[in-house]
């Protein structure tokens, strides 16, 4: 996972592409560098650490050019070294390349390039491309053919760029699976893995699909065939995100900013059409099977719409991990796959998606990135409207998925006569009243969250439980408390309890349980079970619950106490609760939440 940029203007473009690239960090921060023609010569700087880090330590700002591109990494093939620091060189120094995504037959190519005379500097499947480039332009002497015979041997998934000195006014870059667009301002052009890339200097993009190249100048762009060379006619999109939206805002981190956005990404997704979400609702309805996809957090938020559409329209839907699909899955044009994805470019879900497409399965997704590979690939897109989201891990574009769902559930709940017109309206009452519902969990109850959290920070293993709908919950919570603080946190069905678990119970590790409202009776009883078996061993549980404190006593180590509400909306505040709770255990723990070891935002690599 990586984030590629590029920038050429009239004038110098080495500020610009400073700022085009650290809007990109969140793809991928382990390591940085940039490509610039300066006095017709190529000049490469790179280094380990993260972008600012790296163009302070290279001293980059200090170089001029109108022409430039750029690169963070995420370490997929090769160490987080120097030597494996994109961008890369050709042997003959007249080619500067970056790439993102996986080249799968690139040790058929290097030990081929070897034996022709090619060295190599990196452990990285990404160094063959500029070799090749370089071997074809030698026999063609053709920028745009040697980069179409080397699209044509490349096998697996490619976003790439490069700028050469054989045309020093030119930016090169094509496109396979891996996200790639170009940002359109009047007296600059950019390439950029996503919006954010160049949002900051123009909202009009062209996407590049797969298959397709592009050559950008100063004064336009042109967009080809990879295969026949010829012009391909694009549109100029208009971006709805602006540039503040993606700024901290005045909050310490990019996280906590997501977390307070929630309330408004309730709203967005409350505001999507009704034709939306009816499409979607038919579409699981007129097929035989109907599955749901996702992967890390998607995958916890499918579960959780599993339990929805089980609940409110009696209708059960496979919930598969979007990595496992392939191998489970047998569907064909009479069932339907819904995909859920904060970025619309997982590489995972996407190859789910290809792989129903193939066999003539209509697909359908709820994406948050407009224009993204997902949206334009699936049969029908709901738009999520959550604005970007920076921080590695996902919060509110979360929630709203969970939203929608919640929606496509009570609009299924009515075609499937499950739930009479009356319960739909009061739950959609229960959904328009839980914006402000958050909003007040957030300045009322951080507080007390954050004083929690730095009383067991230091904690090093924690179980976290929930029944029905709430093992979804428990799921997501335990891998929030993962990625931010780093801590071990296993998410599982209170009923696994007994069933090995409750060996496990002793001083060193503590239970977070969910309880449900308690008008939910059987769950709220079932779940109460949980509790008093940790609690008859001895075992520590914070308890996150809907009733009125005192009610309890004894009963819990630790409380977390929420306003009463229905059942439909409970699960949310209880996701709200575990988000801050694992951000100020990673704060407390003095971790880089926003941009936690060894992850990245969305994986397009497999």
């Amino acid at each position: 996972m990586c984030g590629i940029s590029g920038a050429i203007g009239l004038k110098d473009v080495s500020n610009a592409l400073f700022e085009s690239i650290r809007n990109l960090e969140y793809r991928g921060y382990d390591s940085c560098g940039v490509a610039l023609i300066e006095k017709k010569r190529l000049l490469v700087k790179k280094n380990i650490g993260e972008v600012e880090s790296v163009y302070r330590k290279e001293n980059i700002l200090r170089h001029r050019s109108n022409i430039g591109i750029a690169h963070t990494r995420w370490a997929t093939h090769g160490s987080v070294t120097k030597d494996n620091t994109h961008p890369f060189l050709s042997k003959c120094g007249k080619f500067a390349v970056v790439h993102n995504g996986i080249i799968s037959n690139y040790r058929l190519l290097r030990e081929q390039l070897i034996r022709e005379g090619y060295r190599f500097h990196s452990e990285t499947d990404s160094e063959v491309i500029p070799q090749l480039l370089s071997k074809f332009y030698a026999k063609e002497k053709n920028i745009e053919l040697a980069l179409r015979k080397t699209m044509n041997v490349l096998e697996g998934t490619f976003a790439l760029a490069f700028i050469t000195t054989y045309l020093p006014d030119h930016i090169f870059c094509a496109k396979r699976e891996s996200p790639l667009m170009l940002g359109i301002a009047d007296e600059t052009k950019f390439i950029g893995s996503d919006f954010n890339s160049f949002i900051d200097f123009t909202k009009n993009a062209v996407i590049i699909e797969d298959g397709e190249y592009a050559v950008i100048s100063k004064d336009g762009y042109i967009v080809k065939n990879s295969i026949t060379g010829e012009e391909v006619a694009k549109t100029i999109m208009k971006i709805e995100w602006d540039s503040e939206t993606s700024k901290k805002g005045g909050y310490p981190h990019y996280m906590l900013k997501e977390i307070y956005e929630q309330p408004q990404t309730v709203q967005n997704a409350l505001d999507i059409s009704e034709d939306d979400i009816a499409d979607l609702s038919n579409m699981i309805s007129k097929a035989r099977q109907a599955y749901l996809v996702g992967v890390g957090t998607t995958f916890y938020v499918a579960k959780f719409g599993k339990y929805t559409l089980a609940n409110l329209a009696g209708q059960f839907l496979p919930t598969v991990s979007s990595d496992e699909f392939m191998s489970l899955a047998n569907v064909d044009s009479n069932d339907f796959v819904l995909a859920v994805s904060q970025s619309g470019e997982t590489y995972d879900t996407l190859s789910a998606l290809r792989y129903a497409k193939l066999n003539k399965c209509p697909t359908g997704a709820i994406v948050n990135v407009m224009g993204s590979t997902m949206a334009r690939l699936v049969d029908k897109v709901i738009l999520q409207g959550s604005g970007p989201e920076i921080s590695v891990i996902s919060t509110k574009a979360a929630i709203s998925q969970m939203a929608i769902l919640v929606r496509i559930g009570l609009h299924l709940g009515i075609k499937n006569k499950k739930i009479s017109k009356q319960t739909y309206k009061k739950h959609m009452k229960d959904l328009r009243e839980l914006p402000e519902i958050i909003h007040g969990i957030l300045n009322e109850r951080s507080g007390f969250i954050h004083r929690i959290a730095h009383r067991y920070c230091q904690v090093k293993h924690w179980l976290y439980l929930g029944r029905g709908i709430y093992y979804p919950i428990a799921l997501e919570s335990a891998l929030k408390m993962k990625e931010v603080a780093y801590v071990h946190a296993e998410g599982m069905p209170g009923g696994f309890l007994k069933h090995g678990t409750l060996a496990m119970i002793d001083e060193n590790i503590n239970s977070i349980v969910f309880m449900p409202p308690k008008e939910d009776k059987k769950l709220y009883e079932s779940t109460l079970h949980c509790v008093e078996e940790i609690r008859a061993r001895s075992g520590f549980v914070l308890g996150i619950h809907f009733d009125a404190r005192g009610k309890n006593k004894d009963l819990f180590s630790e409380e977390l106490i929420l306003p009463s509400v229905s059942p439909v909306v409970a699960p949310f505040l209880q996701v709200v609760i575990a988000q801050l709770l694992a951000y100020f255990t990673g704060t407390s723990l003095k971790r880089n939440v926003d941009k936690p070891r060894a992850l990245a935002k969305s994986v397009t690599v497999g």
